[in-house]
């Protein structure tokens, strides 16, 4: 079975449908979207609908969880999220928060007899970071019964043996911190002998166009400046 994992979109309605041509274009089997849909970008009720119209399976994000509470719950309290949290809980729909409110946290898959656990932060909590090198990560990797933990959260696209078992963080759709303006995304491919392909995607896409929008908005200029550089 060949996957795509998608996630933190955030608002970014350009990269995603950019994505999901490319996912097109590869001929998956499923492709599953990890969270945080909104947040930052210009255009969460949009990247909803998309989301939503493509029956995409989805996971709640940090950001995503955020935003339905209206406060501080789950992200950190930063001068970028001082301006972009208040701006997505007003332009939110009701109705697309009551959909982010009930995502699930995490997806499991038996594929091919691998068993995979898809999470937005980690299994614990959803807005743990997962660094390949990460002593948290080391550990929850001893710990999970799971033979894939499929995470991302970092914006950060990483793969790493443990033993039998492999991580992935698929990196960012929407805003990533790569150094470069490009959207991320990981297929996977579970064979029927149960050996495990990973590649990521890296995608360049019209990132002018959500700066643009961005600054008609008038966004901070710090956050319209990481579309432009791929940095926090």
């Amino acid at each position: 079975m060949k996957i795509a994992a998608i996630s933190d979109i955030h608002g970014n309605i350009y990269s995603l449908m950019k994505v999901l041509e490319d996912i097109d274009e590869q001929k998956v089997d499923l492709v599953v979207c990890l969270g945080d849909l909104v947040g930052y970008g210009p255009h969460p009720n949009e990247v909803i609908a998309l989301i939503k119209r493509r029956d995409i399976p989805c996971i709640k994000g940090n950001y995503d969880a955020s935003v339905v509470d209206g406060g501080f719950t789950f992200i950190r309290d930063t001068s970028i999220n001082s301006f972009s949290l208040p701006w997505a809980v007003e332009e939110v729909r009701a109705s697309n928060k009551y959909y982010l409110s009930q995502l699930p946290t995490k997806l499991d898959y038996d594929i091919n007899g691998v068993k995979v656990i898809f999470t937005h932060g980690s299994p614990y909590k959803i807005n743990e970071y997962l660094f390949e090198d990460g002593e948290n990560t080391k550990k929850l990797m001893e710990e999970i019964s799971e033979d894939v933990l499929i995470c991302a959260h970092t914006h950060i696209p990483s793969y790493k043996k443990f033993g039998n078992k492999v991580f992935i963080n698929v990196g960012s759709v929407g805003k990533p911190k790569i150094g470069r303006p490009n959207a991320t995304y990981a297929l996977i491919e579970i064979k029927e002998d149960k050996t495990i392909d990973v590649k990521f995607r890296e995608l360049e896409y019209e990132y002018k166009r959500i700066v643009k929008d961005a600054q008609m908005l008038q966004f901070p200029s710090q956050l319209v400046a990481s579309y432009e550089n791929g940095t926090e």
